[in-house]
């Protein structure tokens, strides 16, 4: 099992002024104990578990540029964006130049959108959920369009591109692994089974469920299911001195056995970084044969 840190919340001591110089040290303690991912949230507000709208979020992809700098060998994703939020041709390029700036370390974390406060805010269209998921749909294969160095037209149902050129092309080959968040059944999981390399699922009481839904749909799709790596939002809290450790030892091996392969989430007290240290020398070791 591998361990991916999600990092959700800018709000730290010492404000904006500090929040580069904080951001680093996360992100290079986080590389360097041995986290395979590095993640942050694609929204323009906080969101509502987290804190108020008013704390303090930063925009996804410049982030993870910053971040891209700031590290060597995570991987770099997030979880996930909103399929909505940019023009699919405009989204394959960003995951494009942040996998050769990042040295092929690029993942695109990505699903149908959710969050109609900050749309409406932003001015952002914000279509039904049928809607979302055709356009999730169709940014998916504009994506492996580009990716694939075919240059013909695409004409969608809501996207046309006369020429989808993608110059420089990926490093990451075939194309940046494709991770679709959420655990719906009838759309999301089919669209994981059709076009992903990852799902990202939550780790209620049906998440063997959910795993057998996937499945199915792979076997309708003609798709191995052991080709799709499954991943589990997770939240980590070590706390003091490293006392919980051994519970998230217990979930860790209770979510591996139902099929999980990785967890990303995220760490509370993470801008003090001891816990990123806990969690690499304690944890991300003792789970790697998991």
């Amino acid at each position: 099992m591998r361990i991916g840190l999600q990092i959700p919340d800018f709000t730290w001591s010492g404000g904006p002024e500090r929040l580069g110089a904080n951001l680093v040290e996360i992100a290079r303690t986080a590389d360097a104990v041995g986290f395979d991912k590095l993640a942050v949230m694609d929204h323009f507000f906080q969101i509502a578990y987290v804190g108020p709208p008013e704390n303090d979020m930063l925009e996804a992809y410049t982030t993870l540029g910053f971040l891209a700098a700031s590290t060597a060998r995570v991987k770099l994703l997030t979880l996930v964006t909103g399929a909505v939020y940019r023009h699919p041709g405009v989204l394959a390029k960003t995951i494009t130049t942040l996998d050769v700036l990042s040295g092929g370390r690029a993942w695109l974390g990505i699903g149908a959108a959710w969050n109609e406060e900050e749309s409406v805010a932003l001015g952002i269209p914000f279509p039904p959920v049928a809607e979302r998921f055709e356009r999730l749909e169709e940014t998916l294969q504009v994506c492996l369009r580009m990716w694939s160095d075919d240059e013909s037209p695409y004409d969608g149902a809501h996207y046309q591109l006369t020429r989808p050129l993608n110059s420089p092309q990926n490093l990451t080959r075939p194309h940046p692994p494709i991770m679709i968040g959420g655990g719906g059944e009838k759309k999301t999981l089919r669209l994981v089974a059709r076009y992903a390399q990852a799902c990202n699922l939550f780790p209620g009481p049906d998440l063997e469920h959910k795993l057998d839904v996937l499945r199915a749909h792979c076997e309708a799709e003609g798709r191995d299911y052991d080709e799709i790596t499954k991943t589990c939002y997770y939240s980590f809290d070590v706390g003091e001195s490293g006392k919980n450790v051994g519970a998230i030892l217990a979930d860790l091996e209770r979510l591996a056995a139902l099929g999980i392969q990785e967890v990303i989430g995220n760490v509370a007290d993470v801008s003090k970084l001891q816990p990123l240290e806990i969690l690499g020398s304690q944890v991300i070791g003792q789970v790697a044969d998991l």
